[in-house]
């Protein structure tokens, strides 16, 4: 978790309308940053972007920015995740499956698990969505990090909200290649970018709300991946964290990462950990991270029924490990974020 934070000195962009401006037209699309130097590039709009500081090029390419520095070092992990996302049933070609999500599973391959996603999104869309909107106003600008298949994107408009899909996958039956689908019950399509949540191609100050959608512990160090975030938060903006697996004991989290290796080792013939991902979080992490990032943190545990509120009884009586919790932790980001993560 320790990592060196130094200034940096970045093209900044002052003509930024807040979210709550009625010119809606010129916040249809965010402006851009290269994700390898941070030079300001531009709104996204048309099909390439260069950037005149390094040269690097950003692509939309049927709908989906492509963004990554290096995908060469992401390669790997991309082809083992969606090789156990295929094999757990994931995705469907009845577009109402995705229509449906978080509420109802159609394909019935995955039930147990989108219980648990709408559970979450439940209490996020009656405890907390609605601090945010009485203090913004309709309309908030919203990185979806860790997107997937796009269904919380898809919810967040229908709340009438500006959100961005973003994730490393763009297949056709759990990446942002599904996005598609969600365009016509919209009326438009969601703005997709294939990124790394450490190098986000957006400029300072874009968004009111930036949100990590069961992907943080994929990140490799959680104080680089915040101060990132942060940094495209607009002043006293905020920070969200949902459904990624939070333990009490370290050594919770540890035996959880080495019973996983194990078993796709066993069941797919790799661990899947080439990324180096810390995996799960525990309440002291949080604690640590919101002392180092100046964020205090509201924590709000959502109902997802008796016998899952019983499992560390279960456990304790069995002499299993600790399970795993989920919670929704967010916090205000109330300050100045000229920094680069090391």
């Amino acid at each position: 978790m320790n990592a060196r934070v130094e200034p940096v000195h970045r093209q900044r962009l002052t003509t930024l309308e807040p979210s709550n401006s009625s010119n809606r037209s010129e916040r249809e699309h965010p402006v851009l940053a290269c994700p390898r130097c941070r030079f300001v590039v531009g709104v996204a709009r048309g099909h390439e972007l260069r950037c005149d500081n390094c040269a690097f090029v950003l692509r939309n390419e049927g709908g989906i920015w492509r963004t990554l520095p290096d995908i060469g070092q992401y390669a790997t992990f991309m082809e083992q995740y969606e090789t156990v996302r295929k094999a757990e049933g994931r995705g469907s070609n009845n577009p109402q499956y995705y229509l449906a999500l978080p509420f109802q599973d159609h394909s019935g391959k995955l039930s147990w698990q989108w219980k648990i996603r709408s559970s979450t999104y439940r209490t996020l869309e009656s405890e907390i969505l609605p601090r945010f909107e009485r203090k913004r106003g309709p309309g908030l600008d919203i990185l979806d990090i860790g997107a997937g298949n796009g269904w919380l994107s898809y919810r967040l408009a229908l709340r009438r909200h500006r959100p961005v899909a973003l994730d490393l996958l763009v297949n056709d039956f759990d990446g942002l290649g599904c996005v598609g689908h969600y365009a016509t019950a919209l009326s438009h399509q969601l703005p997709c970018y294939q990124a790394a949540m450490d190098h986000l191609p957006f400029a300072d100050d874009q968004f009111d709300l930036v949100l990590f959608n069961s992907s943080l512990h994929y990140s490799t160090n959680y104080r680089r991946t915040l101060s990132e975030a942060m940094r495209c938060i607009r002043p006293d903006g905020h920070i969200l964290i949902m459904d990624s697996p939070v333990y009490h004991r370290l050594d919770s989290g540890e035996r959880m990462k080495t019973a996983t290796h194990s078993q796709f080792e066993r069941q797919y013939g790799f661990r899947s950990d080439s990324l180096g991902s810390v995996g799960y979080l525990t309440f002291s992490m949080l604690r640590e991270l919101g002392a180092e990032l100046d964020l205090v943190w509201n924590l709000h545990r959502p109902w997802y029924g008796l016998k899952w509120a019983l499992r560390p009884v279960n456990a304790f009586l069995r002499g299993k490990r600790e399970p795993s919790k989920f919670i929704i932790a967010w916090a205000r980001v109330s300050r100045g974020h000229a920094y680069q993560s090391r």
